[in-house]
């Protein structure tokens, strides 16, 4: 039996603050703008290259929907 393991691919531009993921080698049919985020999907529907654009701020207020102990285990509190 063949090993298919998936590998992602990221990169994340500072200057525009966009992050970018790599899913799939599928070939890119069309893309759909979904708030802060492009999704590309091959012919077949499979999303398979995402960009999140302003993801400064998606991360920020995506850690707010994690549990206080657990933000605090990343990022300590200020002073």
């Amino acid at each position: 039996m063949a090993n298919h393991k998936k590998q992602i691919k990221m990169s994340y531009e500072p200057e525009a603050d966009v992050l970018r993921i790599e899913a799939s080698h599928k070939p890119i049919e069309y893309a759909a703008e979904m708030g802060d985020a492009i999704v590309h999907f091959s012919p077949d529907g499979t999303p398979v290259y995402f960009e999140i654009l302003k993801v400064s701020r998606f991360l920020k207020q995506a850690s707010k929907l994690l549990p206080l102990s657990l933000r605090r285990s990343f990022a300590p509190a200020r002073a």
